[in-house]
């Protein structure tokens, strides 16, 4: 798996590592009597143990094994796989095309009512028009995916913005000025999304609000992130898709948006912003 400094991953690899050194400790063993009962250097045991090494399933299948534990096994694997969909690259996500990794997210955005969107590049995907979205997905097949299934993602995104209509959801959308003329598509393409968030915008179950690029900021700029209710958060990075579930981790971002929030403009402000940048386009 793909290192990644979240505290989060970190958390839930090192869960992993203290149940397997539990099982070798309740079994009586020492970690080279482990080791050669699972015919390997007794380094490996160390690794896995202190949580520097993270084992596969067929390492784990071999741990639970020596211990006489075998019972734990499926428990163990299953924690093991929860440990890597925190951390997804890229070209794993889309080895198969960019319609597995949109379809992914379908049944989270289905239980969740509140939802919280900060957006430094892009018109968040719940807002995008048809073509706006087929040239972002567009961009990002010719960049990294092999296959090409741009149209089926597409349909796939557009269905999801069903999730809009549910009055009992409410909705918040933050992004930076910048991403209102940020050059994605023909004039026509862009002029047609400015439009499309004038519209979105005036539902009465969500908030578009928009930074303006001079403002004095609280912090640094962050990356792009959905928070989802209370309880994830999902980040995308350059190299791969961070899902973070710990409370202190969730509560970072939430007081990142709350921050953010506060400078944005909305109502009137957000509109002047966003038919400027129209009115630019011809």
């Amino acid at each position: 798996m793909a290192a990644s400094s979240s505290s989060s991953v970190q958390a839930a690899k090192q869960a992993l590592s203290d149940r397997l050194r539990e099982l070798c400790r309740d079994a009586g063993l020492e970690g080279k009597q482990l080791a050669a009962l699972c015919g390997w250097h007794p380094s490996k045991v160390s690794r896995i143990s202190t949580g520097k090494t993270t084992p596969s399933a067929d390492d784990i299948r071999a741990w639970c094994r020596a211990c006489d534990r075998e019972d734990q096994t499926a428990d163990l694997i299953a924690s093991l796989r929860a440990v890597e969909g925190m951390w997804v690259q890229w070209h794993r996500m889309e080895r198969t095309g960019l319609r597995r990794a949109q379809e992914s997210v379908v049944p989270l955005y289905e239980r969740t009512t509140r939802f919280r969107s900060y957006s430094p590049n892009f018109v968040p995907g719940l807002l995008q028009t048809f073509q706006y979205t087929e040239d972002v997905l567009r961009a990002v097949q010719r960049r990294r995916v092999i296959v090409d299934d741009v149209a089926d993602a597409v349909a796939v995104r557009m269905d999801r913005q069903r999730v809009l209509e549910d009055g009992h959801r409410r909705f918040a959308f933050l992004m930076e000025e910048s991403v209102l003329g940020n050059g994605l598509g023909s004039a026509e393409t862009q002029a047609e999304q400015l439009e499309h968030l004038l519209v979105v915008g005036a539902l009465p179950n969500v908030s578009v609000g928009v930074i303006p690029a001079r403002v004095e900021r609280p912090r640094m700029p962050v990356e792009g992130f959905w928070i989802y209710d209370t309880v994830q958060v999902n980040v995308e990075l350059v190299s791969g898709y961070l899902t973070l579930t710990q409370p202190s981790e969730v509560k970072a971002y939430a007081d990142t948006f709350a921050e953010l929030a506060d400078i944005a403009v909305y109502g009137a402000g957000a509109r002047t912003l966003i038919r400027r940048v129209r009115d630019s386009l011809g």
